[in-house]
Protein backbone atom coordinates (compact mmCIF):
# COMPACT_ATOMS: atom_id res chain seq x y z
CA UNK A 1 0.00 0.00 0.00
CA UNK A 2 1.24 3.40 -1.14
CA UNK A 3 2.29 5.79 1.78
CA UNK A 4 1.07 9.39 1.77
CA UNK A 5 2.95 11.68 3.94
CA UNK A 6 0.10 14.31 5.64
CA UNK A 7 1.15 17.87 7.11
CA UNK A 8 -1.44 19.28 9.49
CA UNK A 9 -1.84 23.14 10.63
CA UNK A 10 -4.38 23.62 13.22
CA UNK A 11 -4.11 27.51 14.57
CA UNK A 12 -5.47 28.42 17.54
CA UNK A 13 -5.70 31.51 20.18
CA UNK A 14 -2.74 31.04 21.70
CA UNK A 15 -0.95 28.33 19.95
CA UNK A 16 -0.52 26.64 16.33
CA UNK A 17 -0.85 22.82 16.67
CA UNK A 18 1.09 20.76 13.97
CA UNK A 19 0.75 17.31 13.12
CA UNK A 20 2.50 14.59 10.62
CA UNK A 21 0.85 11.74 9.57
CA UNK A 22 2.43 8.94 7.45
CA UNK A 23 -1.55 7.20 5.96
CA UNK A 24 -3.45 6.62 9.19
CA UNK A 25 -0.44 6.71 11.39
CA UNK A 26 0.62 9.90 13.67
CA UNK A 27 3.71 10.17 13.35
CA UNK A 28 4.48 13.75 15.16
CA UNK A 29 1.97 16.27 16.68
CA UNK A 30 2.89 19.33 18.80
CA UNK A 31 1.72 22.72 20.38
CA UNK A 32 3.77 25.55 19.13
CA UNK A 33 2.66 28.24 21.48
CA UNK A 34 2.48 32.17 21.07
CA UNK A 35 3.12 34.85 23.44
CA UNK A 36 0.17 36.48 24.01
CA UNK A 37 1.72 39.80 24.38
CA UNK A 38 2.98 39.11 20.89
CA UNK A 39 0.08 38.04 19.06
CA UNK A 40 -1.38 42.02 20.72
CA UNK A 41 0.58 43.61 18.84
CA UNK A 42 -0.68 42.66 15.40
CA UNK A 43 -3.91 44.91 14.52
CA UNK A 44 -5.80 42.05 13.09
CA UNK A 45 -5.34 37.72 12.86
CA UNK A 46 -4.55 38.16 9.65
CA UNK A 47 -1.58 40.60 10.06
CA UNK A 48 -0.21 37.26 12.25
CA UNK A 49 0.28 35.04 8.97
CA UNK A 50 4.19 35.84 9.05
CA UNK A 51 4.99 35.77 12.44
CA UNK A 52 3.15 32.17 12.16
CA UNK A 53 4.59 30.53 9.40
CA UNK A 54 8.04 31.67 10.55
CA UNK A 55 8.03 29.75 13.98
CA UNK A 56 6.16 26.41 11.66
CA UNK A 57 9.26 26.96 9.67
CA UNK A 58 11.75 27.79 12.46
CA UNK A 59 10.11 24.51 14.33
CA UNK A 60 10.48 22.06 11.35
CA UNK A 61 13.77 23.25 10.61
CA UNK A 62 15.02 22.95 14.48
CA UNK A 63 13.51 19.57 14.69
CA UNK A 64 14.77 18.39 11.06
CA UNK A 65 11.47 17.44 9.34
CA UNK A 66 11.67 17.59 5.76
CA UNK A 67 8.40 17.88 3.86
CA UNK A 68 9.93 18.16 0.51
CA UNK A 69 8.00 14.79 -0.40
CA UNK A 70 5.03 16.39 1.36
CA UNK A 71 1.55 14.72 -0.31
CA UNK A 72 -0.53 17.24 1.17
CA UNK A 73 -0.84 19.87 3.64
CA UNK A 74 -4.33 20.31 5.36
CA UNK A 75 -5.14 23.47 7.03
CA UNK A 76 -8.42 24.16 9.56
CA UNK A 77 -10.61 25.39 7.96
CA UNK A 78 -12.00 29.32 9.05
CA UNK A 79 -14.79 31.63 8.10
CA UNK A 80 -15.71 31.37 4.70
CA UNK A 81 -19.00 31.57 3.26
CA UNK A 82 -21.21 28.51 4.76
CA UNK A 83 -20.47 25.15 2.85
CA UNK A 84 -21.37 21.65 2.94
CA UNK A 85 -19.29 19.06 4.70
CA UNK A 86 -15.98 17.56 2.95
CA UNK A 87 -12.78 17.98 1.79
CA UNK A 88 -12.24 21.40 0.20
CA UNK A 89 -9.50 22.07 -2.53
CA UNK A 90 -7.74 25.23 -1.35
CA UNK A 91 -7.60 27.88 -4.25
CA UNK A 92 -7.68 31.97 -4.35
CA UNK A 93 -11.31 32.18 -4.03
CA UNK A 94 -11.25 30.01 -0.90
CA UNK A 95 -8.17 32.31 0.53
CA UNK A 96 -9.62 35.47 -0.19
CA UNK A 97 -13.31 34.99 1.73
CA UNK A 98 -11.57 32.92 4.65
CA UNK A 99 -9.18 36.40 5.46
CA UNK A 100 -12.23 38.13 4.76
CA UNK A 101 -14.27 36.11 7.46
CA UNK A 102 -17.13 35.95 4.93
CA UNK A 103 -18.58 33.87 7.62
CA UNK A 104 -18.81 36.52 10.20
CA UNK A 105 -16.22 35.24 12.67
CA UNK A 106 -12.36 36.82 13.10
CA UNK A 107 -10.57 33.39 14.32
CA UNK A 108 -6.97 32.60 13.92
CA UNK A 109 -8.55 29.69 12.41
CA UNK A 110 -9.14 31.20 9.23
CA UNK A 111 -5.27 31.70 9.13
CA UNK A 112 -5.23 28.02 8.52
CA UNK A 113 -5.97 27.71 4.66
CA UNK A 114 -3.66 30.63 4.55
CA UNK A 115 -0.70 28.94 6.24
CA UNK A 116 -1.53 25.72 3.95
CA UNK A 117 -0.81 27.81 1.17
CA UNK A 118 2.45 29.37 2.37
CA UNK A 119 3.59 26.22 3.16
CA UNK A 120 2.70 25.05 -0.10
CA UNK A 121 4.98 27.78 -1.77
CA UNK A 122 7.73 25.83 0.34
CA UNK A 123 7.75 22.13 -0.07
CA UNK A 124 4.68 21.27 -3.00
CA UNK A 125 2.26 19.21 -2.03
CA UNK A 126 -1.95 19.26 -2.87
CA UNK A 127 -3.76 21.46 -0.03
CA UNK A 128 -6.97 20.92 1.35
CA UNK A 129 -9.67 22.43 4.12
CA UNK A 130 -11.77 19.70 5.91
CA UNK A 131 -15.50 20.18 7.65
CA UNK A 132 -14.82 24.02 8.98
CA UNK A 133 -16.93 25.31 11.47
CA UNK A 134 -19.42 27.07 9.00
CA UNK A 135 -20.44 23.36 7.35
CA UNK A 136 -24.40 23.57 6.50
CA UNK A 137 -26.52 21.13 6.22
CA UNK A 138 -29.39 21.69 8.11
CA UNK A 139 -32.82 20.81 7.00
CA UNK A 140 -35.18 23.08 6.21
CA UNK A 141 -37.00 22.62 9.67
CA UNK A 142 -34.45 23.53 11.35
CA UNK A 143 -33.92 26.80 9.89
CA UNK A 144 -37.33 28.01 10.53
CA UNK A 145 -37.94 31.07 13.82
CA UNK A 146 -40.50 32.52 14.19
CA UNK A 147 -39.43 35.88 12.79
CA UNK A 148 -39.94 36.60 8.94
CA UNK A 149 -36.56 36.91 7.26
CA UNK A 150 -34.17 35.49 10.06
CA UNK A 151 -33.52 31.82 9.56
CA UNK A 152 -31.61 29.91 12.16
CA UNK A 153 -27.99 29.41 11.12
CA UNK A 154 -25.54 27.24 13.33
CA UNK A 155 -21.35 27.90 13.46
CA UNK A 156 -20.62 24.48 14.97
CA UNK A 157 -17.58 22.06 16.00
CA UNK A 158 -17.73 20.16 12.60
CA UNK A 159 -14.43 18.67 12.73
CA UNK A 160 -14.66 16.80 15.90
CA UNK A 161 -18.23 16.27 15.88
CA UNK A 162 -17.87 14.20 12.31
CA UNK A 163 -14.52 13.10 12.42
CA UNK A 164 -15.99 11.00 15.95
CA UNK A 165 -19.03 10.06 13.74
CA UNK A 166 -16.97 8.55 10.84
CA UNK A 167 -14.57 6.73 13.47
CA UNK A 168 -17.33 5.26 15.03
CA UNK A 169 -19.27 4.32 12.32
CA UNK A 170 -16.26 2.63 10.63
CA UNK A 171 -14.62 0.83 13.47
CA UNK A 172 -17.10 0.00 16.00
CA UNK A 173 -20.20 -0.49 14.14
CA UNK A 174 -18.65 -1.90 10.73
CA UNK A 175 -21.01 0.39 8.17
CA UNK A 176 -20.30 3.64 6.29
CA UNK A 177 -20.87 7.22 7.82
CA UNK A 178 -23.64 7.58 5.54
CA UNK A 179 -25.96 4.61 6.43
CA UNK A 180 -26.30 5.95 10.28
CA UNK A 181 -27.88 8.21 12.27
CA UNK A 182 -26.10 9.60 15.31
CA UNK A 183 -26.35 12.39 17.76
CA UNK A 184 -23.22 13.21 18.47
CA UNK A 185 -22.01 16.28 21.18
CA UNK A 186 -18.75 18.03 21.65
CA UNK A 187 -19.02 18.75 25.28
CA UNK A 188 -15.87 21.36 26.04
CA UNK A 189 -15.40 25.55 26.00
CA UNK A 190 -17.87 25.48 23.90
CA UNK A 191 -21.05 22.67 23.30
CA UNK A 192 -22.24 21.63 20.38
CA UNK A 193 -25.03 18.56 20.43
CA UNK A 194 -25.65 17.64 16.39
CA UNK A 195 -28.20 15.11 14.89
CA UNK A 196 -26.59 12.95 11.97
CA UNK A 197 -28.79 11.94 9.56
CA UNK A 198 -27.08 9.37 6.54
CA UNK A 199 -23.85 11.48 5.69
CA UNK A 200 -25.48 15.22 6.80
CA UNK A 201 -25.31 17.40 9.87
CA UNK A 202 -29.71 17.70 9.62
CA UNK A 203 -29.46 19.70 13.05
CA UNK A 204 -27.49 21.50 15.52
CA UNK A 205 -27.18 24.14 17.99
CA UNK A 206 -25.90 27.57 17.09
CA UNK A 207 -22.29 27.04 19.59
CA UNK A 208 -20.56 29.64 18.36
CA UNK A 209 -23.38 31.96 18.95
CA UNK A 210 -23.73 31.36 22.44
CA UNK A 211 -27.13 28.88 21.43
CA UNK A 212 -27.58 25.73 23.05
CA UNK A 213 -26.47 24.17 26.79
CA UNK A 214 -24.34 26.78 27.95
CA UNK A 215 -20.78 26.48 28.80
CA UNK A 216 -18.06 27.64 30.76
CA UNK A 217 -18.18 30.76 28.79
CA UNK A 218 -21.30 31.28 26.71
CA UNK A 219 -24.99 31.87 27.56
CA UNK A 220 -26.84 29.36 26.26
CA UNK A 221 -30.34 29.44 24.68
CA UNK A 222 -32.07 32.39 27.10
CA UNK A 223 -35.36 33.65 26.43
CA UNK A 224 -35.55 36.64 24.22
CA UNK A 225 -37.87 38.72 26.25
CA UNK A 226 -35.18 37.85 29.46
CA UNK A 227 -32.27 39.21 27.12
CA UNK A 228 -33.93 42.45 26.08
CA UNK A 229 -34.36 43.21 29.88
CA UNK A 230 -30.99 42.16 30.83
CA UNK A 231 -28.93 44.38 27.67
CA UNK A 232 -31.13 47.23 28.15
CA UNK A 233 -28.23 49.73 29.50
CA UNK A 234 -25.47 47.82 27.86
CA UNK A 235 -23.89 48.43 24.85
CA UNK A 236 -23.96 45.98 21.74
CA UNK A 237 -20.32 44.92 22.06
CA UNK A 238 -20.66 43.94 25.50
CA UNK A 239 -23.56 41.88 25.03
CA UNK A 240 -21.99 40.16 22.01
CA UNK A 241 -19.11 39.06 24.33
CA UNK A 242 -21.74 38.07 26.81
CA UNK A 243 -23.02 35.56 24.28
CA UNK A 244 -20.01 33.78 23.72
CA UNK A 245 -16.84 34.97 25.98
CA UNK A 246 -18.57 36.32 29.40
CA UNK A 247 -21.49 33.95 29.71
CA UNK A 248 -21.54 30.64 31.69
CA UNK A 249 -19.01 29.88 34.19
CA UNK A 250 -17.57 33.54 33.59
CA UNK A 251 -20.97 35.21 34.51
CA UNK A 252 -21.78 32.99 37.45
CA UNK A 253 -18.53 32.84 39.10
CA UNK A 254 -15.87 35.22 36.90
CA UNK A 255 -13.77 32.11 35.71
CA UNK A 256 -14.54 29.96 32.56
CA UNK A 257 -11.86 27.51 34.46
CA UNK A 258 -13.88 24.33 34.21
CA UNK A 259 -11.69 22.16 36.74
CA UNK A 260 -12.39 25.34 39.29
CA UNK A 261 -16.25 25.63 39.23
CA UNK A 262 -16.31 21.26 39.45
CA UNK A 263 -14.01 21.41 42.70
CA UNK A 264 -16.50 24.20 43.73
CA UNK A 265 -19.32 21.68 43.46
CA UNK A 266 -17.18 18.81 44.97
CA UNK A 267 -16.98 20.99 48.06
CA UNK A 268 -20.80 21.47 48.45
CA UNK A 269 -20.87 24.87 47.17
CA UNK A 270 -24.25 24.95 46.99
CA UNK A 271 -24.39 27.68 43.58
CA UNK A 272 -21.45 25.67 41.81
CA UNK A 273 -23.46 22.50 42.26
CA UNK A 274 -26.25 23.95 40.61
CA UNK A 275 -24.59 25.72 37.88
CA UNK A 276 -22.82 22.54 37.22
CA UNK A 277 -25.70 20.84 37.34
CA UNK A 278 -27.97 22.69 35.47
CA UNK A 279 -25.03 22.51 31.96
CA UNK A 280 -25.91 18.83 32.72
CA UNK A 281 -28.99 18.82 32.30
CA UNK A 282 -29.11 21.01 29.50
CA UNK A 283 -27.02 19.22 27.45
CA UNK A 284 -29.52 16.02 28.45
CA UNK A 285 -31.92 17.92 27.05
CA UNK A 286 -30.77 18.63 23.90
CA UNK A 287 -29.67 15.04 23.20
CA UNK A 288 -33.64 14.14 23.79
CA UNK A 289 -34.21 16.94 21.21
CA UNK A 290 -32.40 15.25 18.70
CA UNK A 291 -33.20 11.99 19.33
CA UNK A 292 -36.91 13.43 18.38
CA UNK A 293 -35.62 15.21 14.93
CA UNK A 294 -34.06 11.88 14.21
CA UNK A 295 -37.44 10.25 14.82
CA UNK A 296 -35.92 7.87 17.46
CA UNK A 297 -33.38 6.03 14.99
CA UNK A 298 -30.45 6.76 16.74
CA UNK A 299 -27.34 4.14 16.35
CA UNK A 300 -25.54 5.63 19.11
CA UNK A 301 -25.26 8.86 20.74
CA UNK A 302 -21.07 10.04 20.76
CA UNK A 303 -19.79 12.42 23.22
CA UNK A 304 -16.06 13.83 22.91
CA UNK A 305 -14.52 16.74 23.93
CA UNK A 306 -12.35 17.82 26.77
CA UNK A 307 -15.12 18.21 29.56
CA UNK A 308 -15.50 14.46 29.68
CA UNK A 309 -12.78 14.41 31.65
CA UNK A 310 -15.41 14.89 34.33
CA UNK A 311 -17.08 11.19 34.68
CA UNK A 312 -19.85 12.47 36.18
CA UNK A 313 -21.19 14.38 32.89
CA UNK A 314 -20.81 11.05 31.07
CA UNK A 315 -22.39 9.17 33.98
CA UNK A 316 -25.60 11.67 33.88
CA UNK A 317 -25.94 11.22 30.19
CA UNK A 318 -25.61 7.81 29.90
CA UNK A 319 -28.10 7.59 33.55
CA UNK A 320 -31.07 9.87 31.16
CA UNK A 321 -29.84 9.02 27.96
CA UNK A 322 -28.81 5.67 26.96
CA UNK A 323 -33.03 3.96 27.00
CA UNK A 324 -32.44 6.42 23.47
CA UNK A 325 -29.12 4.43 22.10
CA UNK A 326 -25.96 3.08 23.56
CA UNK A 327 -23.57 6.23 24.49
CA UNK A 328 -20.04 6.15 23.24
CA UNK A 329 -16.79 8.33 24.76
CA UNK A 330 -14.03 10.04 22.62
CA UNK A 331 -12.45 12.31 25.21
CA UNK A 332 -10.92 15.10 24.26
CA UNK A 333 -10.66 15.68 20.43
CA UNK A 334 -9.76 13.78 17.25
CA UNK A 335 -9.49 17.22 14.73
CA UNK A 336 -5.74 16.09 13.55
CA UNK A 337 -6.56 12.47 12.84
CA UNK A 338 -10.42 14.31 11.03
CA UNK A 339 -8.49 16.48 8.89
CA UNK A 340 -5.92 13.98 7.76
CA UNK A 341 -8.16 10.99 7.24
CA UNK A 342 -10.14 13.69 4.81
CA UNK A 343 -6.92 14.49 2.69
CA UNK A 344 -6.18 10.73 2.78
CA UNK A 345 -9.40 9.41 1.18
CA UNK A 346 -9.06 11.68 -1.71
CA UNK A 347 -5.49 11.08 -2.31
CA UNK A 348 -6.42 7.36 -2.36
CA UNK A 349 -9.46 8.30 -4.75
CA UNK A 350 -11.91 7.33 -2.17
CA UNK A 351 -13.76 10.63 -2.18
CA UNK A 352 -13.86 13.55 -4.87
CA UNK A 353 -12.52 17.12 -3.22
CA UNK A 354 -14.94 19.52 -3.32
CA UNK A 355 -14.48 23.55 -4.71
CA UNK A 356 -15.42 26.12 -2.71
CA UNK A 357 -17.96 28.44 -5.08
CA UNK A 358 -17.55 31.49 -2.82
CA UNK A 359 -21.45 31.66 -2.29
CA UNK A 360 -23.16 30.46 0.84
CA UNK A 361 -24.15 27.22 0.29
CA UNK A 362 -27.59 28.07 1.53
CA UNK A 363 -29.38 32.03 0.57
CA UNK A 364 -32.55 31.49 1.63
CA UNK A 365 -36.13 30.11 0.15
CA UNK A 366 -37.03 31.08 -2.98
CA UNK A 367 -40.58 30.22 -2.91
CA UNK A 368 -42.64 31.23 -6.32
CA UNK A 369 -45.77 32.65 -4.66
Amino acid sequence: MKKYKIFVINPGSTSTKLALFENEHKILETNVFHDSSVLLQFPTVNAQLPYRKKLIMDFLSENHIDLSDVDAIVGRGGSCYPVASGVYVIDDKLIEDTAAGKGGMEHPSNLGVQLARELQKEFGGRIFMVDPPCVDELCDMARMTGIDGVPRHTNMHALNLRGVAMHHAKHVLGKKYEDCCFIVCHIDGGISVSAHRYGRIIDCNDAAGGDGPYTPTRIGSVSAADILEYVRDKDIDEVKKLCTRTGGFVSHFGTSSSDAVHKMAEEGNKKAIRVWDGMKYQIVKYIGAMAAVLGGRVDGILLTGGLLRFEDITQTIREQCEWIAPVSTYPGEVEHEALAAGALRVLRGEEEPKHYTGRPVWDGWHDED
